[in-house]
Parts: C-alpha cells; structure tokens; sequence
C-alpha cells in the first residue's frame, strides 16, 4: 500500500467556483478526478454572480440550478447610460431572461457538499505547481499520484515550471462590491453607467420584495465609502426611491490578464484570463472554459500531444476580444478628449440605430454566440 500509485484523469488545483464545477463536471462524466486546495473552504464571498443564460443552462444540466434556495433574480431589461450621450441605450429580450443573478456563496456551498459526497475534494492541500506535471509522480500527503491533466484554477498569481507570465493591461484597476435596499421595485433591470470616475453597474439581487440590488463600482482612482454612497445615491435614488446600504462594502483589485499556452497545465478560469467587470461577463467566460473542455474530451483523447494546444486556440479569440473590448472602453472614457467623445457617441448612435447590432449585444450577454466551435 505504501507504494501504491493512485491513478486519475484530472487533478484540479484550487477549489473555488471555476475548479469545483469543473471537476463535478468532469465527474458526472464518468473521469477520475481529485481537486485540492490549500484553504479549508470556509467561503466566505459574500458577492452575487450575473448567470447568463448559457451559464444557466449548464447548471441546469448538472442538477444544480434547481437546488437554489435563494430564487434567482432574473435580469430582463439592460440600461446603458453614460456622461456624454443624453439618451440611454436600451437592451430588451422578450423571449426569455438575458441572465440571472444569484449568490456566489450559496452556489459553492452545494458543488463542495456534492464533491465531498463523490470524495473527489482534499482542502488545506497545498502544492507548488513548479515541481508538478502531468503522467509524473505526485506525493499528496504522502501518497502517490499520477494524473493526465492537471487544471489549474487559482487566480492570476502562479509560479510554474514552465515560467508563464501573463499578458497585463490596466494594473491599477480596482472595485467596490457591495449591496443596498431600496423602497422601489427594481423591476428586474440591470444598469452599466459609465461615470468619469468609472463605471458603475447596479444589478436586482436575489430578494423576494424585490427592493434589494447589488452594485460594483470600478475605478483607478481612490474613493471613499461615503463618496461612493453618495454617487449611487445621486444616480438611482429617482429609479430606486430611498437606499440604504448594507454595513459591507468589500474592494477587490482588478489586474485583467490573459495568460499563453501552457503544454504542462490547463488554465481555467480567471488563472486563464480576467476582464475588466464593465463586460459583466468574467465568470461567464470560465463557464465556456469548462464547456470547450468537455467538448474537447468527447474529441480527443486525453494522451493526445495537441490536446491542450487545442483547448487555448479554441479559448484565444474569445479572451482577446473581450479583453480588448474592455481596455478600449475604459481607455476612452479615462482619457477624456474630443476624439475619444466622439467615438463613443457614434458608438451610441449606432448601436441605437441598428436592430441588428442590439441583437448581437443580447446575444452576447445571454451567452449565445459561439465564436469557435
């Protein structure tokens, strides 16, 4: 027993809401798969995800949707307003929610407590990623493993053995999270407000009065909570009637990167690539990771040599473009001239005025457009 090498399919390295749905993922098809994280998963997020519909439909085939117990908010309506066009542009889909808001903490309580019952999870397991690789002899509190792929989904900050770096924009980027109760309906809209502090995006929050949202605030300048109060206040207190804000404000920084290709590990997540929260769409993006991956496994087999190649060609277009979308959108409202004025009015115009593109936008919010197949 002392020598016993325990084979698995997949090891996956950290254990928050990317890596524990990938590997309940990857177990509902039948892989062997252990996922370790150096924390105890005592989660303590208090924030609330915008699920598109994609993302929805996947959990709904997991059979995790419905284990909800907090009603998911659905967003029918987005408001996009900012400081130099008078009239908002207006996103409506009639047949269905665009996406879905739900609490991150109450999500990855019911993927832990369904990973612990499969025993695919160890916690408070710690490992340095510079002396692992795939099909090698791994020692986990003192057993031996050997696993095909190794996923690794910890965030932007890792050391590897191959000594990847991630491609940076905008490092001094950071966001106020936090929540508020409001004596109006919010009639389940979501508003992007684009401020010349930074933008702002206000969404319904998981409530059954429906008086309670969320809001996160993005900037590269430094604020104060009442400051920031009071510039919520300013702009939702006509729509939103009377806030009053929750005690906990919490401020994250934002470091939007995308990482290479890496033969020895696949990047998932935000550890492959984080956006600027102005697209809304981060999370949703970790979803499709772990979608194109299950895919792939129906396609190739897991010894194949190009098999992580294939995986980041697949991923690369949608990570540069939204990256580009966001660094473009926050450059030209941050560098306030003329020129960028005027782009971002064409812009405005023209996404006013052509139904085809309105669509595109829903499209893309709702999760549906596939860039890569």
């Amino acid at each position: 027993m002392k020598n016993k090498i325990f084979k698995y399919d997949f090891l996956i390295i950290g254990s928050g809401l990317i890596g524990a749905i990938t590997a309940y993922a990857l177990c509902k098809k039948n892989f062997n798969v252990l996922i370790i994280d150096k924390n105890d998963n005592n989660f303590k997020d208090n924030r609330t995800l915008a699920v598109n519909a994609n993302s929805k439909e996947l959990l709904e085939q997991l059979g995790i949707w419905n284990e909800l117990k907090f009603k998911p908010q659905p967003i029918n309506k987005i408001v996009i307003k900012d400081y130099i066009n008078s009239s908002p542009l207006l996103f409506i889909n009639k047949d269905s929610p665009m996406g879905s808001v739900i609490f991150n903490k109450e999500l990855h309580k019911i993927l832990i407590k369904k990973l612990k019952t499969l025993k695919a999870l160890k916690t408070n397991t710690n490992l340095d990623l510079r002396n692992i690789t795939p099909n090698k002899l791994i020692k986990i509190r003192n057993r031996n493993y050997k696993f095909k792929k190794i996923i690794v989904s910890i965030g932007k900050s890792i050391n590897t053995s191959s000594g990847q770096k991630s491609i940076i924009f905008n490092k001094n980027h950071h966001s106020y999270v936090g929540f508020f109760n409001h004596e109006n309906d919010h009639k389940n809209i979501a508003y992007e407000i684009f401020k010349k502090e930074g933008p702002l995006a206000v969404l319904p929050s998981p409530s059954k009065d429906r008086r309670k949202s969320t809001f996160i605030f993005s900037t590269n300048k430094d604020i104060s909570y009442l400051d920031l109060q009071l510039l919520i206040k300013k702009n939702f207190n006509i729509s939103h009637g009377k806030l009053k804000f929750d005690k906990l404000i919490n401020k994250f920084p934002i470091t939007p990167h995308l990482k290479k290709y890496d033969k020895n590990y696949i990047y998932i997540g935000d550890t492959l690539r984080s956006i600027h929260p102005v697209a809304g769409q981060g999370w949703n993006l970790g979803v499709k990771d772990i979608q194109t991956l299950c895919k792939l496994i129906e396609q190739y087999p897991l010894e194949s040599k190009i098999f992580n190649s294939i995986y980041y060609s697949r991923r690369a277009v949608e990570s540069v473009l939204y990256l580009g979308f966001t660094s473009l959108v926050n450059y030209l409202y941050e560098n306030q001239n003329t020129v960028n004025k005027n782009v971002l009015n064409i812009g405005f115009r023209t996404f006013r005025n052509f139904r085809l593109l309105r669509d595109l936008f829903i499209k893309q919010a709702m999760g549906k457009i596939n860039l890569i197949d």
